[in-house]
């Protein structure tokens, strides 16, 4: 097998083994001995450019005295490292950051979503989607299609083997802004209550009534098994990931201080129940006016 440029699992992988081989002082030269491979072939499995396969991963565990669950952790990261991600088949028909993004998402343990204006891309159907992006003039028009497919192939995500733990604060106007028409909008506000119910998911709406919060812009804040935490920021024509310790801390103290305004999960679901009666309740004429918040009728 040829080299290759590490993923974020062969990373956490190697990383993995790297801090077990300095607990019981292991050097990669005596690792190397005991497996009776060569010492570059130890190196390049550590840097992440050469995946083993579950086999010979199994011996190096073997070798290192990992045992139990996290035995079972890392034969999976062993098992996925030489795996296609369903990115790579766009080739580079989608923009880098996307493709990284989706690589972080697919790593992650934890996931956590801050979004003011629209629903989170992970949370989105075909059709809501596809109202934002035909609505976005920085998105070239050739991309679209790919964009499209790309948004709804990231949520396999949330059916993988190893699952993360996401949560989505969402504040009240994402789910009232009738911009992408009520029709699409009452599909969409079904599916946040389908998606809330499932274990690895928590949704929690921002209500207004909260006034001025910590949360100024969206983030995703993403945390791995192995490497540092990394938040990804996004604009209509750029993206930022931050991986520096003390902005990571930030974006936690912003995520401790949503999570004390916002309504738990059982309120959340409750009030997007309310909102999906609502919907489907108003006449299709409604529907056809100009895009804006629409306010729910006093109970």
């Amino acid at each position: 097998m040829n080299d290759q440029e590490p993923t974020i699992r062969s990373r956490e992988l190697g990383l993995a083994l790297s801090r077990k081989m300095d607990a019981i002082d292991m050097s990669q030269i005596q690792l190397a001995r005991e497996l009776e491979w060569s010492p570059s072939m130890v190196s390049r499995m550590i840097s992440g450019k050469r995946p083993v396969g579950a086999e010979l991963m199994s011996g190096v565990l073997g070798v290192l005295r990992i045992t139990g669950p996290k035995r079972r952790e890392l034969m999976e990261m062993a098992r996925r490292a030489t795996e296609l991600g369903w990115w790579q088949e766009f080739g580079d028909r989608l923009p880098p950051e996307l493709t990284t993004l989706s690589a972080q998402e697919d790593s992650a343990i934890l996931v956590v979503n801050y979004e003011n204006t629209l629903v989170p891309g992970l949370l989105q159907t075909a059709e809501y989607t596809a109202a934002l992006l035909e609505a976005t003039p920085a998105i070239p028009v050739g991309e679209v299609g790919d964009r499209k497919r790309a948004r709804q192939l990231r949520k396999e995500v949330f059916d993988r083997r190893r699952q993360a733990k996401f949560l989505f604060f969402i504040n009240e106007y994402v789910v009232c802004c009738a911009g992408a028409g009520r029709e699409i909008m009452s599909g969409q506000v079904h599916h946040l209550l389908t998606m809330s119910v499932r274990p690895n998911i928590e949704i929690r709406v921002i209500p207004e009534s909260a006034g001025f919060h910590a949360g100024r812009m969206p983030f995703k804040l993403m945390e791995f098994s192995e490497i540092n935490p990394v938040v990804h920021i996004e604009t209509d024509t750029s993206a930022l990931f931050i991986e520096r310790a003390d902005s990571i801390a930030g974006y936690k103290s912003i995520a401790a201080d949503l999570s004390r305004i916002a309504l738990n999960e059982g309120h959340s679901r409750a009030w997007l129940a309310k909102v999906a009666s609502e919907l489907g309740a108003r006449e299709d004429h409604d529907a056809k006016r100009p895009a804006g918040i629409f306010e729910l009728e006093e109970e």
